[in-house]
């Protein structure tokens, strides 16, 4: 399958004229480089969580689009919104697809037992994801090649993370929105044995 679009490392490497096979070892530190400046972004995100956290339950608790999240529990609301950025390493760099699919299942049922729309639960997750982007644009770093390169390949990160997210949150919400349908349904349903 054709690439769609070019990592920061590849533009890194088109930026410095690499080519060939003489350029592999360039390519590897370009590759470390750009990685090592993504860590450490990371970790700079992580030591600034509870600030990013409160940015963002005051944004969510503003919002006319997330109005309905008043019904989640503000403790629970709050541990969720710090868990993501407190643990931002482990979710980009160490967990598995199928662990961001696990949680995010989770988190959208969850929500449809809450009674919080769908259309809502994507938009506080698109606020997460905007208000980690904010913090990243804004925060000053030089702007030499690699690293801007370094914040590209975070946000390119941060961008499958929460596509992921998104995506399995409004799966695990169908799946809990269905099971009520269900269960409503045997409710009305009059048993037929007894009658």
């Amino acid at each position: 399958m054709p690439k769609v679009a070019a990592s920061a490392v590849d533009l890194f490497s088109i930026h410095l004229g690499v080519w060939g096979e003489e350029s592999m070892q360039t390519e590897t530190m370009g590759r470390d480089a750009v990685m090592m400046l993504s860590h450490r972004s990371v970790r700079h995100i992580e030591d600034r969580s509870d600030a990013l956290a409160k940015g963002l339950l005051h944004k969510l608790q503003h919002s006319a689009r997330a109005e309905a999240f008043c019904k989640v529990p503000p403790d629970e609301l709050a541990e969720r919104v710090s868990e993501i950025y407190r643990h931002l390493a482990e979710w980009l760099l160490d967990k598995s697809e199928a662990d961001v699919e696990k949680r995010y299942t989770e988190i959208g049922a969850r929500r449809a037992e809450q009674g919080v729309p769908l259309s809502q639960l994507i938009w506080a997750i698109m606020l997460t994801k905007d208000n980690l982007w904010e913090f990243i644009l804004d925060d000053s770093y030089p702007d030499r090649p690699i690293e801007v390169f370094g914040k590209q390949e975070l946000l390119q990160l941060l961008d499958n993370f929460f596509e992921r997210a998104i995506y399995s949150a409004a799966v695990g919400y169908e799946w809990a929105a269905e099971a009520k349908a269900r269960a409503k349904g045997k409710r009305e349903k009059p048993d037929k044995r007894h009658a």
